[in-house]
C-alpha cells in the first residue's frame, strides 16, 4: 500500500513519514477514526514505510523486493490481527491467522472497509466476532521471534475495541515493554471502548473524516463518473470513503435499511389509538430480528443517524444535512417531530438496543420494546 494511492489525510501521512526518517518511531500506536477516513490503508503504508526502509516521504524509494511483498501483504514482519469467530471453515479456536485468504481479499477490494463488509467475507453475520486470548497467545508466540529480515516487526491489530478483557490483559506487558524492534499499531473506531490501561500506554492520532472534495476526485479518478453525480454522492458520504463507493455500485445496505426505517416510523405514528398498528410494529420486530446481529446493530446506527439529520433540519442547519432518502419519505415533512423535547431519549433508546443486541439479548423483545417506547416519544410535544 503506496502513501500516493491514499485519498486524503496529508498531514498524518506527513508527521509519519518524519518521524519515521527521524527515526523516532514510537513502540505502540493508537489510530482512531471514522469508517471511511483511511486508518487500515495508512496503517499498511506506515509499515511499508517502516519495513522497507523508504525514505523521503514516499513508498517507492527502498527496497524493491520488500514493496513488492507488500503488494501481496505477504511480508513476514508484518503481522495482522482482526476480530474473527467460528465458521463452517474454522470450526474451534478461530485466529487470524486461519483467515488471512479472506483478510487479503477485503484489502484488495474494499482497504476502506467497515467490520460489516469484513464480516460478510466470513459469512458470520449472525456472530459476534471478537480479539480473544486465543489470539493473544498467537501474538505473544509471534512476536517471541526474531525479524526474518533483521529489522522491525509491525503488529497490526484492526478493530481493537473488539478485543475482549482476557486477550487486552495478557497483552499489556507486551504492549507496556515490547521485544526490541517491535511496533505496535491498533485500529479502532470507537476509542472509548477499549481498555485505559491499554490506551494509555500508545501514542494516539485521530483521523478527521475525508473533505468533500477529496472524495469527489477519488470517484471521478476511480469510477470515471461524472463531476455532478461525484459532487452529490460525496456529500451523502459525510466524509466516509467505504460508504461513497457503496452508492456508486448501488451496493450501500442503506437502501434496505431505509424502507424498514419508513416502514417502522410510519406504524409508530398510526400505533396512537390505533390497535392494529401494533401488530405492524411487531411484525416489523419479527422482520428485523430474522437478520443477524451486525446487521440489526448496523440499522439501529443507520436510525441514530436519520433522527440526527431531522433534528438538524427542524433547527435549520440545512448544511449539515447529508441524507438524501431515496423513497418517497420526506425528511422535512418529519423533521418537525423530532425536536429538543425527545431527541435525547430516543437517542438513549436506541443506544440501550444496541448495547443488548450486542449482548446477545432476544431481538424480537428488545426491537418490540423499542418500537413501543418510540410511538410515546414521536408524538411527545
Amino acid at each position: 500500500m503506496l502513501f500516493s494511492e491514499i485519498l486524503g489525510q496529508e498531514h498524518i501521512k506527513n508527521h509519519l513519514t518524519k518521524s519515521a526518517d527521524y527515526g523516532r518511531i514510537p513502540h505502540a500506536q493508537l489510530f482512531v477514526g471514522p469508517e471511511g477516513s483511511g486508518t487500515l490503508p495508512v496503517a499498511i503504508a506506515y509499515a511499508q514505510y517502516i519495513l522497507c526502509g523508504n525514505t523521503n516521504g514516499n513508498n517507492i524509494e527502498g527496497n524493491e523486493a520488500c514493496n513488492l511483498k507488500f503488494k501481496n501483504l505477504s511480508h513476514p514482519d508484518l503481522h495482522f490481527v482482526f476480530p474473527v469467530a467460528k465458521t463452517d471453515k474454522v470450526k474451534s479456536h478461530p485466529v487470524s491467522s486461519h483467515f488471512m485468504e479472506e483478510w487479503r481479499q477485503l484489502i484488495e477490494k474494499q482497504p476502506y472497509g467497515n467490520l460489516f463488509d469484513w464480516y460478510r467475507i466470513l459469512g458470520i453475520d449472525n456472530k459476534q466476532a471478537q480479539i480473544g486470548v486465543d489470539e493473544a497467545h498467537d501474538i505473544v508466540k509471534a512476536l517471541a521471534l526474531k525479524s526474518y529480515e533483521g529489522g522491525y516487526k509491525v503488529m497490526l491489530i484492526w478493530m481493537a475495541e473488539k478485543m475482549n478483557n482476557s486477550a487486552a490483559n495478557k497483552l499489556l506487558k507486551l504492549i507496556e515493554e515490547p521485544p526490541n524492534k517491535t511496533i505496535f499499531i491498533l485500529i479502532t473506531e470507537d476509542e472509548e471502548q477499549i481498555i485505559n490501561t491499554i490506551r494509555s500506554r500508545c501514542q494516539v492520532l485521530h483521523f478527521p473524516p475525508l473533505a468533500e472534495e477529496v472524495i469527489k476526485a477519488a470517484l471521478i479518478k476511480n469510477y470515471q463518473i461524472p463531476e455532478v453525480d461525484a459532487v452529490k454522492i460525496a456529500h451523502q458520504a459525510n466524509g466516509n470513503y467505504n460508504k461513497a463507493c457503496d452508492i456508486v455500485y448501488s451496493d450501500s445496505e442503506d437502501t434496505q435499511f431505509e424502507e424498514w426505517f419508513v416502514f417502522w416510523i410510519r406504524s409508530a405514528f398510526k400505533a396512537k389509538g390505533n390497535k392494529s398498528a401494533i401488530h405492524d410494529l411487531i411484525s416489523w420486530s419479527e422482520t428485523i430480528a430474522k437478520t443477524g446481529r451486525e446487521t440489526q446493530k448496523q440499522f439501529l446506527h443507520f436510525c441514530l443517524d436519520f433522527f440526527r439529520q431531522a433534528l438538524l433540519l427542524n433547527y435549520k442547519a440545512d448544511d449539515l444535512v447529508f441524507m438524501e432518502p431515496k423513497t418517497s419519505f420526506k425528511l422535512e415533512k418529519f423533521a418537525p417531530f423530532v425536536h429538543g423535547n425527545n431527541i435525547m431519549d430516543i437517542s438513549n433508546e436506541l443506544q440501550d438496543a444496541i448495547y443488548h443486541i450486542e449482548r446477545n439479548g432476544n431481538s424480537k423483545i428488545i426491537l418490540t420494546d423499542l418500537s413501543i417506547k418510540l410511538t410515546r416519544l414521536l408524538h411527545k410535544k
